[in-house]
């Protein structure tokens, strides 16, 4: 009984991680008018109090120090901030720009992106049906390119720079809420300089805004960082099939918000090149089912 509360207990968090995920983009589209590199500097700026308000309720502070002082630790989350930094910027752009549907396409394509990253970087081995759903994935991208006539730019630099972000965290020496911390510490400073540089041109938003969107902007902390706290925690309870199917929450919730409610333009050959990689995906989902059924449940 215990092990089922737990693993209820798991897919809630990821879920919930997923849902707040997938819910995002009507939340930046309460900013669109302001400048994407300012609210990713809102972004980055709100998020180390809130995570450090965190880490206050749970005297968690002891790794701080052995971090600071480590060139392997400093080398690696300099690197990770780099890569959520502009993962942040491109969908800020993309939502506040009406490229919602696009940004959708990198997180479906975010899990097979993953799995070619661990065969060339982890030396991990690719089944057959990996390398067939991979090469469907590829043909895709290419045919949105060139028969929609439109490279996917918007979309394979979120998919490249998520992946790269969790390559890099999974092999990182620190866990999940103190690795965002130093991430949020380190980009910090720079990004408290540009929107006191703006503010003093002139330029900046807060303040000088709607109440609501004053207040949007300082929740730019929360949202950034809540979800993925949900996520760490539900990804330690949960089976990796489990958290599979849960990751799809989030890029089909913004599809249909960039369908339903934007009204994004969604048809003839940019639908066939989205079903070509949802195919990609489903044979990706098949394969992982079934090789987790013959892990856990071997024929004797």
């Amino acid at each position: 009984m215990p092990k089922i509360v737990t693993m209820n207990k798991g897919i809630f968090y990821a879920a919930t991680a997923y849902l707040l995920w997938g819910l995002l983009p009507i939340f930046w589209k309460g900013l669109q008018g302001i400048p994407p590199y300012e609210i990713l500097c809102h972004r980055m700026t709100w998020s180390l109090p809130f995570v450090l308000g965190i880490l206050i309720v749970r005297r968690q502070w002891k790794w701080i120090s052995k971090a600071i002082f480590s060139p392997r630790v400093m080398v690696v989350f300099l690197l990770t901030s780099l890569l959520i930094g502009a993962n942040w910027f491109t969908y800020v752009y993309a939502v506040t720009s009406g490229f919602v549907i696009e940004s959708s396409l990198g997180y479906f394509i975010n899990p097979l992106l993953y799995v070619l990253l661990g065969v060339i970087f982890l030396k991990e081995k690719l089944r057959l049906w990996q390398i067939i759903a991979i090469a469907i994935a590829a043909l895709g991208v290419v045919f949105l390119t060139f028969i929609y006539g439109s490279f996917p730019w918007i979309g394979l630099i979120l998919a490249f720079t998520f992946g790269l972000y969790g390559l890099l965290r999974k092999t990182a020496p620190l866990e999940a809420l103190e690795g965002l911390t130093l991430e949020t510490g380190i980009l910090f400073l720079p990004s408290l300089a540009l929107l006191i540089i703006l503010e003093m041109k002139g330029t900046g938003s807060l303040g000088h805004v709607s109440l609501s969107r004053n207040l949007l902007l300082i929740l730019t902390g929360a949202v950034t960082s809540f979800p993925l706290l949900l996520f760490a925690l539900g990804a330690r309870r949960i089976t990796l099939i489990n958290l599979g199917f849960l990751q799809y929450i989030a890029p089909t919730l913004q599809f249909l918000i960039g369908v339903l409610i934007y009204r994004e333009y969604f048809g003839g050959n940019r639908l066939l090149g989205f079903c070509i990689i949802w195919f990609a995906l489903a044979i990706y989902l098949i394969d992982l089912v079934i090789y987790w059924k013959r892990r856990n449940h071997p024929v004797r």
